[in-house]
């Protein structure tokens, strides 16, 4: 893999065609995105969650809750935002519908449930790829060298500190060879942050003690319990779907919705 580098600037993305479904131009959301700080004596911060999204669940949207919940209880960060980027159709993986579905649906999920999160679709419109390392580029593009950070109570603008969002298991994945690079995990993790939700049954301070990169930067990781357990996945959502199961309060009903509108995640004819 390539080291991660600073993307050019997304204002003025590819056009929208029928090829990738989107239904407008690229823009990215700034619509929750304070103007000013409420406490200069804090470090500005936006969460980003990369990730699959197909579907977005309820466990997604309550990983940004229970991370806000934890910065509140601190003094060193104002948290601002938090911004959901589902991977591009380049991923290649599994059961994951197509890019602009998985947009839509978290957006539905974001707008009926949410005043502070917000998705961005830059990630999912690339017809290649992207390393979180440039996506995480991408977001400090957006919100440091074009709109310049956040402004003080004392008029001055401040650079926005951003971080990474994350389960357990995507975190435990760190340590699969040949999954990441060496270099972008410290560009992840040393240079931006991780915020890792303790997901049912990992051990992730077991995980960083013995995870080399992720030591040397435990400083710049934070790890949150859950003190609900929630073991709801994107997996089992397409599987109750692909069996006829009920999937309500597993996600949204906008999203629910959606789903059956569309006819996503349903078994194809070879495989029933």
């Amino acid at each position: 893999m390539a080291s991660a580098h600073t993307p050019k600037p997304t204002t003025g993305a590819d056009p929208v065609d029928a090829t990738n479904g989107f239904e407008s131009d690229y823009e990215f959301p700034r619509r929750y995105l304070p103007e000013t700080m409420e406490d200069d004596s804090k470090t500005p911060l936006v969460l980003v969650a990369c990730g699959s999204f197909s579907p977005i669940t309820y466990l997604h949207l309550r990983m940004f809750e229970m991370a806000q919940d934890h910065f509140k209880e601190r003094n060193e960060y104002e948290l601002l935002a938090g911004y959901y980027s589902p991977v591009s159709d380049a991923y290649m993986k599994e059961g994951l519908a197509k890019a602009s579905h998985r947009v839509k649906m978290c957006t539905l999920a974001v707008e009926s449930t949410s005043d502070w999160l917000m998705v961005d679709s830059w990630e999912s419109r690339q017809s290649t790829y992207q390393r979180t390392a440039v996506v995480l580029d991408h977001f400090d593009h957006e919100l440091n060298v074009l709109k310049g950070g956040i402004r003080t109570q004392s008029g001055e603008q401040r650079k926005i500190k951003i971080m990474l969002l994350a389960g357990g298991d995507l975190i435990a994945s760190f340590g699969h060879p040949g999954v990441w690079a060496p270099k972008d995990l410290h560009h992840i993790v040393g240079h931006y942050g991780c915020v890792i939700i303790e997901r049912t049954g990992t051990d992730v301070y077991g995980f960083l003690l013995s995870h080399d990169i992720l030591y040397q930067h435990r400083m710049n990781v934070t790890v949150i319990k859950q003190l609900i357990h929630n073991d709801i996945s994107s997996t089992k959502v397409r599987l109750f779907v692909k069996r006829d199961m009920s999937i309500k309060y597993l996600s949204p009903n906008p999203v629910i919705d959606y789903i059956y509108k569309h006819g996503l995640y349903k078994a194809l004819p070879d495989t029933l």
